[in-house]
């Protein structure tokens, strides 16, 4: 449970953040374009792993690895309960208002998101090998769990009516219909509330990490293996920390057929194979299909909307618990799941691209496809996912703080890729979930 929790804790804010979009962006100045603005910041905050990364790199076994925890984490639970009483308060930049005080707020927050991918994996190298899925659940439900506090909020709920109940239009073809509009519900409770809740979940998070590092239970559990520190064997026997170089690609050459990587189990091909399918998952889950998510589904109501979101979002975490009874760690399987996973991406995307008039527009089978296709991809995907960080985890902890770089390098590639397309291009089109005016 503290794994999770711990997990939990990795991305729970900007997913929080990335829900309650659509209550907070008619308040501020920035409208629409503040999604945006959390694309660039988030890219930004990608300066925390490659600070870590490259201290892991240069200096081994320098970094105070549970210190950096310890304080990003009290960044995360500050900066949310900053943000639930001052993401209203604009200033005045460039004879403009800005939400300055939100803008720095989600810097923050994303800064404490990214290098947890490069900090709270590498610290899960302490237990055994069966609370890394655990974690990666965790993470899983930092996406399911805001998205069903904000669904219960009513966070861009959306009901057709017809506009002002009566009106009547005038079609070019001289009938007259009714006009749909959408009217967004209500929220149930406010922002800052929300808000106060994501401060709540991050202070959970460091409850969870305090005692993971001090129940005496915890160190029962922790992972029993002899290891050398510089050249020294640990007399007792429990694997903290691995301070030895992270890799390097000249000593591989020197083994027969093995790499100098982790354990060296891998050849530098199977290495590079591993780190492109990782690379490859997490553009995909993580940057490039999420852009393009609204334009897929809105064409088909909100319901189909609502539904792909959430029960995608369940999909992460049940892979994770699939993983727990059915892992398969073997490399050509991998490839076989991504191929597979990205095949179904590939339908997604041509949805959205056909937007705001796919297929099967007007039809019960339109919505059960793209909701299938959307649980199938983050489930296929988000079970490669936790199988390479198994993977990675028994090469050592230098292999892990790779893979949380990797992970972060992918993310980003995506969403630099998919930004110019989605909004500075315009290459794909929105959808009226009330007003779709396409032929049957």
């Amino acid at each position: 449970m503290l794994a999770c929790l711990l997990g939990m804790g990795s991305w729970v804010a900007i997913n929080g953040m990335w829900v309650e979009l659509p209550l907070i962006v008619h308040q501020i100045p920035e409208g629409w374009y503040l999604p945006s603005y959390l694309t660039i910041l988030i890219q930004l905050a990608n300066v925390g792993p490659l600070i870590v990364t490259l201290v892991h790199r240069f200096w081994p076994g320098r970094l105070n690895e549970v210190g950096v925890i310890y304080s990003i984490i009290c960044i995360g639970v500050l900066a949310c309960m900053l943000l639930a009483f001052f993401w209203r308060e604009t200033t005045v930049v460039a004879g403009a208002p800005r939400s300055t005080a939100l803008l720095v707020l989600m810097f923050f927050l994303s800064v404490v998101d990214c290098t947890s991918s490069v900090t709270f994996l590498p610290f899960m190298m302490r237990l055994k090998s069966h609370y890394l899925t655990t974690y990666f659940i965790g993470e899983g439900l930092s996406g399911l769990v805001p998205g069903l506090v904000a669904l219960a909020q009513g966070a861009g709920v959306v009901h057709c009516v017809n506009a002002s109940q009566v009106l009547t239009i005038t079609t070019s073809n001289g009938s007259e219909g009714h006009k749909l509009q959408a009217w967004y519900q209500p929220a149930r409770f406010s922002v800052q509330v929300f808000f106060l809740f994501l401060g709540c979940m991050m202070a959970t998070c460091l409850v969870a990490f305090f005692l993971l590092n001090h129940l005496p239970v915890v160190r029962r559990e922790r992972a029993k293996v002899r290891l050398q520190v510089n050249g020294r064997e640990d007399s007792s026997g429990v694997k903290i920390v691995e301070v030895r170089p992270m890799i390097s690609p000249v000593e591989g050459i020197k083994g027969l057929g093995k790499s100098s990587f982790g354990a060296g189990t891998y050849t530098w091909p199977q290495v590079i194979y591993i780190f492109i399918l990782l690379a490859w998952a997490n553009a995909l889950t993580n940057a490039v299909l999420p852009s393009v998510q609204s334009y897929s589904c809105l064409p088909y109501g909100s319901s189909a909307y609502h539904l792909s979101a959430t029960l995608a979002a369940l999909a992460n975490p049940l892979a994770c618990f699939v993983a727990m009874f059915l892992p398969n760690r073997s490399l050509k399987m991998m490839g076989v799941l991504t191929a597979a996973g990205s095949g179904i991406g590939c339908y997604i995307m041509a949805m959205a691209a056909l937007s705001p008039c796919p297929p099967l527009l007007h039809h019960h089978g339109g919505v059960v496809l793209i909701v299938l296709a959307w649980v199938l991809f983050v489930g296929t995907l988000s079970y490669v996912k936790v199988m390479i960080g198994l993977i990675l985890r028994d090469e050592g902890h230098s292999a892990l703080v790779w893979c949380g770089a990797v992970v972060q390098l992918g993310s980003m590639v995506g969403a630099l890729i998919m930004f110019p397309l989605v909004s500075v291009y315009s290459l794909f089109q929105s959808g009226d979930p009330c007003d779709i005016s396409c032929p049957p």
